[in-house]
């Protein structure tokens, strides 16, 4: 069985018909052709390479399926530089050395970006508390948690 859908991604509207259990990620990945969100798991949502925002709030795209994202508006990290122009937190990751081999990078930006824009204070603490949900299997938290907590001192978090 399939579904007509539209799913506006990054301000761009994607209108397809899919099969009804086509998961968010792989609408993202292979009707959008946007491959920065990944999946790092077996669907089971334990990685959160997968993490984007759904009308602003960080979901694991590998739990949901793309027809409950009809006629919603999703920010994958392809989204979140304006143009050439980096968004802070992608220049901290660089600048902090928060990425080595990037599989899990663009879900904890996403997981990230979630975290400061929804938390008036970040510590060390609220910040690790909040990646649980996110897997890098390079073991590089220490430098993203600095990633974050610099990009949240300057905005005043």
């Amino acid at each position: 069985m399939k579904a007509e859908v539209s799913i506006t991604i990054n301000g761009i509207a994607y209108s397809r018909s899919i099969p009804i259990r086509m998961l968010l990620v792989d609408f993202i990945r292979y009707e959008a052709g946007l491959t920065g969100t990944h999946v790092g798991c077996t669907f089971e949502g334990v990685c959160g390479a997968c993490t984007v925002h759904l009308d602003g709030d960080a979901i694991k795209a590998c739990l949901m399926l793309a027809v409950q994202a009809d006629g919603r508006s999703v920010t994958t990290v392809e989204g979140v530089a304006k143009g050439n122009e980096l968004h802070p937190l992608q220049v901290a990751f660089n600048q902090h050395h928060a990425l080595q081999c990037g599989f899990c990078t663009s879900g904890m930006l996403m997981s990230s970006l979630d975290l400061i824009e929804k938390n008036a204070e970040l510590s060390e603490e609220t910040v690790r508390h909040g990646l649980v949900g996110n897997i890098c299997r390079c073991a590089g938290y220490a430098n993203i948690v600095d990633a974050i907590l610099d990009v949240a001192q300057e905005r005043g978090s």
